[in-house]
Parts: C-alpha cells; sequence; structure tokens
C-alpha cells in the first residue's frame, strides 16, 4: 500500500483541462491509494461552504465523495487560498479536516505535514495577513457577509496579491531555512511534506547533527502530479 499527497491545485471553472486531471487522477491512479492527503489550495479560492451548491464547487465534491466511497481514506488541510473550508465541505466529500501542522508515522518514518505558507517568515505582509484571517473572529464576520459579496472581496484580494507578487522578490515568497530548522527541530527531526511554493523538489536538511528530508509537492496550472510515499521511501509521480 502506498499514501498519495497533492497540493496546490488551484481549481476553478476557468481551468477544464486540469479539473479534467483531477478527475482522471480520482478514478485512476488515485484508487491504488491507501489514503490521499490533499495538503491546502484544493481550490483557487473559497468563500464559505454555503456555496457548495455551486455547480463547479458540488462537482468537485461529488468526484472526492465518489473516490471516499471507494475506500481511500481523504484528508484535507487548508491552504492559503481555501482556508475557509469547513465541516459541511469535509462532509459531502467523505473526508476529514486535518490540522496544519499534522503528524503521521508514515511506514515507521515520523512526517510532518504543512500547507508550507508559514515557512515564508520573510513574507511579512502575507504573515501579517494571515493572523488576521485565520483569526476565529474574523472569519465568524466575514462569514456573516452575503455570499455574493465575500466573492467580490476575494477577487480584489486576489489582484492585490497577484500585483505585489511581481514586486516581491523571489526568494521572499520561498521558505525560509531558519523557519524550516527549527519546525523540524520542534516536531523531533521528522520528514517533512509541503507545498505552498510551487517549486517542487526534495530537499536534504541537517538540523542538530540529524539529516531531514523534505519534499516539496508541486502545483497543477500546467499538469498534475502527486508524491507517493510507501515503505521504501517516497518519489513524486507526473501525471499524463
Amino acid at each position: 500500500m502506498a499514501v498519495y499527497f497533492i497540493s496546490d491545485l488551484h481549481l476553478s471553472d476557468s481551468r477544464p483541462e486540469i479539473n479534467q486531471v483531477f478527475f482522471d487522477f480520482l478514478r485512476g491512479p488515485a484508487r491504488q491509494a491507501e489514503s490521499l492527503y490533499i495538503l491546502g489550495d484544493l481550490f483557487e479560492y473559497w468563500a464559505g461552504d454555503d456555496d457548495l451548491a455551486d455547480p463547479f464547487n458540488e462537482s468537485i465534491a461529488a468526484a472526492l465523495a465518489e473516490y471516499s466511497r471507494a475506500g481511500p481514506v481523504l484528508r484535507f488541510m487548508h491552504g492559503n487560498r481555501d482556508f475557509l473550508l469547513g465541516g459541511e465541505f469535509a462532509k459531502a466529500c467523505g473526508g476529514h479536516l486535518i490540522d496544519d501542522p499534522h503528524t503521521l508515522d508514515l511506514f515507521g518514518t515520523p512526517t510532518l505535514l504543512m500547507h508550507g505558507d508559514t515557512l515564508c517568515t520573510d513574507d511579512l505582509d502575507y504573515q501579517k495577513f494571515r493572523v488576521q484571517v485565520r483569526s476565529p473572529i474574523w472569519q465568524k464576520g466575514f462569514l456573516a457577509l452575503p455570499l455574493e459579496q465575500r466573492k467580490r472581496q476575494i477577487e480584489s484580494v486576489r489582484q492585490t496579491s497577484e500585483s505585489e507578487k511581481t514586486r516581491k522578490a523571489p526568494e521572499i515568497m520561498d521558505v525560509n531555512q531558519g523557519a524550516v530548522e527549527a519546525v523540524l527541530r520542534e516536531h523531533v527531526y521528522p520528514r517533512l511534506i509541503h507545498g505552498h511554493t510551487h517549486r517542487p523538489a526534495r530537499h536534504v536538511h541537517r538540523v542538530d547533527g540529524r539529516t531531514c528530508e523534505r519534499w516539496v509537492l508541486a502545483d497543477w496550472y500546467r499538469t498534475g502530479s502527486y508524491l507517493r510515499c510507501d515503505e521504501r521511501g517516497c518519489a513524486p509521480v507526473q501525471l499524463h
């Protein structure tokens, strides 16, 4: 058996080709997994679970529900785009929301799962924004707004974010090595798997004389991929 990890799909109704890759993945390769972990940013954005009736959102939830009924365990983590995913969405999909970070024993190897945005500590503006929108008080107030108003506000934030990215140095939007080492130290030197940065790679860190493996998951903007882990280790797999 194996466990699969994906993140940063950024699914939306404006990208039908990638949506089809995702549907084919769920009905094909992913059926071989014991568990599938989606480590954030499944959607380009999520305005609240009361948007589940939207035809596109409903199609994604239905595909995930079909997948979970087939047997594999489905687990979700919030990303920076879909941090408002809630219990109703998880229930509709037959999945389970997990905290960030999340630890598990992966075939005998202690493994730490994260979305990855909290590791990008050099991006001070984003970290300040993250603290604000992850506040339960802020979320309660935002979710009390009419759905269409929420969507307009999200679109405005997205446009501002894309504009700001062009003015930021690339290294600011990558993980901070000190932050990575601190997390590895805090969790007793595990393997680390995360997404967010869209820079897929395998890194090896030496922390306090310990060797730690870090896998960065790929985004799904041009094609799809997943990280497959079993008792022999982990390896990325490209979807065609």
